[in-house]
């Protein structure tokens, strides 16, 4: 069975649709999707969703993109909604946070600070209930780093990880994985392609970020979390592993890094 560690299964664009979809990649063997929130508006919508697909979860933050709009009250009601949270076994980590410094908008100073902010509040949300964290990282690797390593929340997952083997390592030594989907599937690639055949394989982690980053036979159509397990057959294929090993390894390093994370179904 494979896990889907990154997958906004709510997004729109999956319309009404989002259950069929999980169990179409339930039937393709993705015993386990992982559905961040993005936003406080979301957060009851993700719960909602993981609880009605036998093979979901969730998790709860406020992802950079939706920081210019959110205020300190709303990283008070995450964590309230954590400490409830925290009773249910669908809810598995804090995300999805980071920083996205590639949007102009995001770059500039105050909302640059304001990133910070949030990330930094999230992290020790992360740290207080001894959870991981579900990082979105754009052109700020090394600044996610700085506050991963003063913070320390309990490991992590860094997302579309698309960073240098140093800044890799960096993750691995804070007790991170490195989630890798869609954009190792481009043979044009070359530096994703190479991390992913290089890194311990115990380093990494599988995702789709669906409906986003779709994978080379289906750009730019709408990825789904039943592409996982060709996404798999990519890592295998670069690897020179056997398709069964990737999905245990993968899945093994999910649970890892969640402990969390139900049992599959």
């Amino acid at each position: 069975m494979w896990i889907d560690t990154h997958c906004h299964l709510d997004a729109h664009e999956f319309g009404s649709e989002s259950l069929q979809v999980a169990a179409r990649a339930q039937q393709q063997g993705v015993g386990m999707i992982v559905i961040p929130a993005v936003e406080r508006a979301n957060f009851a919508i993700v719960r909602d969703l993981a609880v009605a697909a036998p093979n979901a979860c969730y998790a709860l933050g406020i992802h950079p993109i939706y920081v210019p709009h959110a205020t300190d009250d709303d990283l008070i009601a995450l964590r309230e909604a954590v400490a409830l949270a925290m009773n249910d076994p669908r809810f598995v980590a804090i995300g999805e946070i980071g920083l996205d410094f590639f949007i102009p908008m995001l770059c500039e100073p105050a909302m640059r600070a304001k990133q910070e902010h949030f990330l930094r509040e999230q992290l020790r949300i992360a740290r207080d209930f001894d959870l991981p964290v579900l990082t979105h990282v754009r052109r700020s690797q090394d600044i996610v780093l700085k506050h991963a390593r003063q913070i320390r929340p309990n490991g992590g997952i860094a997302h579309a990880f698309n960073g240098s083997f140093q800044q890799a390592q960096g993750y691995i030594d804070l007790g991170f994985k490195l989630g890798f989907g869609g954009a190792m599937t481009f043979t044009r690639a070359l530096q994703i392609r190479r991390m992913a055949t290089e890194l311990p394989l115990d380093a990494i982690v599988l995702e789709t970020d669906a409906p986003d980053i779709s994978p080379a036979w289906i750009h730019p159509g709408r990825n789904s979390p039943e592409e996982l397990p060709r996404i798999g057959a990519v890592l295998a294929e670069l690897r020179g592993l056997a398709l069964a090993d990737v999905a245990v390894a993968t899945s093994a390093n999910a649970r890892a890094v969640m402990p969390r994370l139900p049992l599959m179904e």
